[in-house]
């Protein structure tokens, strides 16, 4: 029997001045709380009750005891009570890390309106340094990770919040001086600029498409930011988000390539804590995350040329 369980046992005999008082208290047999009480004097090393045949008295230790004991479990209570309270309350520290592309644009929007919708939430952001192991983030103090990368750790918990629309692309001066390419299998006689995390493309809408593994890329970085730049200079083909290349694309400074075939689009995704109880605090952000992309969608060049037809 742990000690919390025979302490909480004596306090009550305490309180109820019998063991049949206590048993009735507990839903236990007055033999279970004698037991208890006993194990616990054992345990101390003194005497806690003076038993008659009729009636029970706490001895001077016992009297002490049970004072503390009654202390320690109210301030336990209590705790559990604040605690309790704390996770089922919007408020508090809340920290979210995501890659840096992703906050530069919408998500930067989405989190500064949850922040003022939220104001008893204290918002931490940090934008890039998001490990590929599952857990880092947990271990790096933060509550909730946004990202593009497909999960199969099955333990960990995620939700979908939107589709991030991608685009293959490469600047006209790019196409000018080496052509642009009809199929997938020419790509890989082009230069490619990649991202260290995605060496593979796949193209083609929905889940029907073509995986074609980039063999030897000119230009790779860990940053879609960087790989426009490269992709706008004309270094070579980049596989990069939409919205990223949103304005360059409407400005003609980019071209989609092979648009009849299209690029899979990806899924952000909320990963968090496990467990089956989240905090209210990560709960509401999810909520209005899902509901703030579905109310503004990310924009995408077939959007922007059906609005201007």
């Amino acid at each position: 029997m742990d000690h919390m369980s025979l302490m909480r046992t004596f306090a009550t005999v305490a309180r109820a001045g019998s063991f049949s008082g206590a048993a009735r208290i507990l839903n236990f047999s007055g033999s279970v709380v004698s037991r208890h009480v006993g194990e616990l004097e054992r345990h101390l090393g003194v005497q806690l009750v003076n038993r008659t045949a009729r009636s029970i008295s706490l001895t001077q230790p016992g009297m002490r005891y049970a004072e503390f004991a009654a202390r320690i479990l109210d301030e336990i209570e209590g705790e559990r009570a604040r605690i309790s309270d704390m996770h089922e309350r919007a408020e508090g520290e809340l920290s979210v890390i995501a890659p840096k592309w992703l906050g530069s644009l919408d998500l930067g929007d989405a989190l500064a309106g949850f922040s003022t919708a939220y104001p008893k939430i204290s918002l931490h952001v940090e934008l890039g340094g998001l490990s590929h192991r599952t857990y880092s983030f947990l271990e790096s103090g933060f509550d909730v990770a946004l990202q593009t990368q497909e999960l199969r750790d099955s333990s960990v918990r995620l939700r979908r919040i939107t589709s991030v629309p991608f685009v293959l692309c490469a600047s006209e001066h790019y196409i000018g001086q080496n052509g642009a390419p009809t199929r997938p299998d020419e790509l890989n006689e082009h230069a490619c600029l990649t991202h260290s995390n995605d060496p593979i493309w796949q193209l083609g809408r929905e889940h029907v498409g073509t995986p074609v593994k980039i063999r030897s890329a000119v230009y790779s970085s860990n940053s879609y930011v960087m790989l426009h730049k490269a992709a706008v200079a004309g270094r070579g083909i980049a596989l990069l988000p939409e919205r990223v290349v949103y304005d360059d694309l409407l400005a003609g400074g980019l071209r989609v390539l092979l648009p009849h075939l299209g690029v899979t689009a990806r899924s952000l995704y909320s990963i968090y804590g496990p467990g089956d109880l989240v905090p209210r605090k990560v709960s509401e952000l999810l909520d209005f995350l899902t509901l703030w992309f579905k109310e503004h969608p990310m924009p995408t060049l077939r959007t922007a040329t059906a609005t201007h037809l």
